[in-house]
């Protein structure tokens, strides 16, 4: 795993090297809802009261500063999506290393570094939270103010809100995004408040019970075709989503599909084994 992440960070600095002032700005380098409403996020945590820099955690480039502009990097494909055609590892340990390598070689800062500047905020999926985990126990052992929104499961040290589906018909857009979008109503509950402060998470806990809603099941069918498209079509835009949060992503759509017959159509698709 060492030598193969060596030769891919080889492979990225020649690329950029190559590049220039050609390649795309960090900012530019992305796409889709979820990275649209993640650049938002500096706003939001502005108008609660912070001074925020924008950090991608990326697969291919380890931690990285959104800004300045002149932070550029060649298009690449890699995920920690281990079904997926450009997956970097074939199980969450080797994507555990690849992250650990990647951070050495090309990453800016670690999450505990960035904790000792001030409160971090994280948005991580299932996948990248489980890549990073080394890195988010460390952070919650320094005793730093962290918030996880999304993540895998809890860390000691740092406060995790789970996602939850029943708050996108309040927050909206689609379930890649609804992370961003309960970090920015996060921080709207925090104005005037520390991040994580009792206030911050009363404020928060009040609104979102009152707010969430039951996953309704009264769904539509669906024929084995149509179960395929939908998992061709959403992995293809969300490599690295995970066949939990896709199923929950098709009921939450209003469409029924038992879970062990989703299992099989799933693998069949993608050729998880």
């Amino acid at each position: 795993m060492k030598q193969r992440s060596g030769n891919w960070q080889e492979r990225l600095r020649s690329a950029t090297a190559r590049g220039g002032h050609s390649l795309p700005s960090l900012r530019e380098l992305y796409r889709g809802d979820h990275w649209a409403r993640s650049r938002r996020l500096v706003a939001a945590a502005s108008d609660a009261g912070y001074q925020a820099q924008l950090w991608v955690a990326s697969a291919g480039l380890g931690l990285q500063p959104v800004e300045p502009e002149a932070q550029r990097a060649p298009v690449y494909a890699a995920t920690f999506s281990t079904r997926h055609a450009d997956a970097v590892a074939t199980s969450t340990a080797e994507n555990a290393q690849w992250w650990g390598h990647l951070q050495e070689g090309t990453g800016q800062v670690t999450l505990q570094e960035l904790g000792q500047r001030g409160p971090v905020l994280m948005v991580l999926s299932e996948v990248y939270a489980s890549a990073m985990e080394e890195e988010l126990l460390a952070l919650g052992k320094q005793g730093s103010e962290a918030l996880l929104i999304g993540g895998v499961r809890e860390v000691p040290g740092v406060h995790r809100v789970r996602s939850d589906a029943g708050l996108s018909h309040a927050l909206g857009g689609t379930l890649t995004s609804l992370n961003a979008r309960m970090a920015a109503s996060w921080l709207e509950h925090s104005r005037d408040h520390a991040l994580t402060s009792p206030e911050a998470q009363k404020a928060w806990n009040a609104w979102s019970t009152a707010t969430t809603k039951p996953v309704q099941y009264n769904r539509e069918p669906m024929s084995d075709d149509d179960v395929i498209a939908f998992i061709g079509r959403e992995t293809a835009k969300v490599p690295d989503i995970s066949r939990t949060r896709l199923l929950r992503a098709l009921r939450d759509s209003g469409r029924a599909c038992e879970q062990s017959r989703f299992a099989s159509l799933y693998k069949r698709t993608t050729g998880e084994r």
